[in-house]
């Protein structure tokens, strides 16, 4: 007897080979270990303390002000133990301590080479702000939307050497540079935890602008002329051994395509190593934007989402120690990106103009430590200095005596 009922036509499978990638995961893991030549740069080391010490310097002037009018900015400047008179007190070289006229309250000012530090600082960005505000340009190209949120771009201010009043000060203009500030009312999405969701955009969204290359682009041009292949450099730390299966891993991954941080990305599976080679580049364009080439690696959480990074993103510096290098310091990790440090003149990374007030800031901080350790020993300190002037020490040691 013949069924009355039609057989219901199978929908066709996809073959399984679509869904197989090219190159297997392997699980990379190696254990951290210490770099020393890292630890000896004075501007890496001093790191934690120089941002609160120089937001500090621009909060105080020359006359001496009582310390009321920052002891409660610690969390704000986020002083390492969040008491600003002690912070203070730690850097002699910079701030000169005086008694108030009334109660003995501790009155600071800035000390005379802090001054010149500041007006040096301003100086710098003045003549090099194209190619300063140019790195802040490269970070919003670097963002799917062109678009990133203002709280976002006022925190990398620091690391990328613009003056931290850059968006509230009318007299920047950033307008020239570029830039311009979209509210809510210009088509701006509000997202959760954007603030007041006002972002930092370029004035024709960047359309007409034609994207940069990346250093590692730059990198490969200048040694085979050629953007076939792009290879990220290798800096392998002493007495770091790798397994075999990781150094066929990491001989296969140089040869994987590049995609620049400012090239769409929507058609790359995201659990690929092709993937992952799109994260280490992003990251080591974002660090090499930066003044010291470094970050608190905290400070670069924020980013993920605007960058197209993945959840954990972070782990890309412990996977690729050859490239990044932790830097832990009094209880904070930093990376570090190590071509800027170890690739001498054969790289396409350009020494930052505000490297050189850092590094000033950073004399400031180690001849505090000597005035201390003067005061300590009883010992008199020599008044030699290249950033101090020639009263400021004295100052300092009749206060701490």
């Amino acid at each position: 007897m013949q069924s009355l009922v039609n057989p219901r036509a199978l929908a066709p499978v996809a073959p399984l080979a679509v869904y197989l990638q090219s190159m297997s995961y392997v699980d990379v893991r190696m254990r951290w270990k210490k770099d020393a030549s890292f630890d000896a740069v004075p501007v890496l080391s001093h790191a934690r303390d120089l941002r609160p010490l120089a937001s500090l310097a621009r909060l105080l002037s020359p006359s001496p002000v009582p310390v009321s009018a920052v002891s409660k900015l610690g969390r704000s400047l986020e002083t390492p133990d969040r008491r600003v008179t002690a912070f203070l007190r730690r850097f002699p070289a910079a701030f000169v301590e005086s008694v108030g006229p009334q109660h003995n309250l501790p009155w600071f000012r800035l000390s005379d080479a802090a001054a010149r530090l500041l007006r040096e600082e301003r100086d710098v960005f003045t003549a090099r702000r194209a190619d300063i505000t140019g790195r802040l340009r490269r970070l919003v190209l670097m963002c799917p939307r062109r678009r990133l949120p203002l709280r976002v771009a006022q925190g990398m201010l620091w690391h990328l050497g613009i003056p931290e009043d850059y968006f509230k000060d009318p007299d920047h203009g950033i307008a020239q540079d570029g830039f311009q500030i979209l509210t809510p009312g210009d088509g701006v999405i509000c997202q959760d935890g954007d603030g007041d969701g006002r972002e930092l955009g370029l004035i024709g969204d960047g359309k007409d602008q034609e994207m940069p290359l990346s250093v590692l682009q730059m990198n490969a041009m200048g040694k085979s002329g050629s953007l076939a292949q792009v290879p990220v450099p290798l800096f392998p730390s002493k007495g770091l051994r790798l397994k075999q299966k990781i150094k066929d891993w990491l001989e296969g991954f140089q040869m994987l395509p590049y995609v620049s941080p400012y090239e769409d990305f929507s058609h790359i599976n995201r659990g690929s190593d092709v993937s992952e080679k799109r994260s280490v580049g992003v990251l080591h364009e974002l660090l090499s934007l930066f003044v010291t080439c470094s970050a608190e690696r905290r400070r670069l959480l924020c980013l993920r989402q605007h960058l197209g990074l993945p959840q954990k993103f972070h782990l890309v510096f412990e996977r690729h120690p050859h490239v990044f290098y932790l830097l832990l310091k009094e209880k904070t990790c930093f990376a570090v990106l190590k071509e800027a440090y170890m690739a001498g003149g054969d790289t396409a990374i350009g020494e930052h103009p505000m490297l050189e007030v850092r590094k000033k800031y950073v004399e400031l901080m180690e001849e505090s430590r000597e005035i201390i350790r003067s005061r300590r020993s009883g010992k008199p300190i020599e008044l030699e200095s290249k950033v101090s002037g020639s009263g400021d020490i004295e100052d300092c040691i009749e206060i701490l005596s």
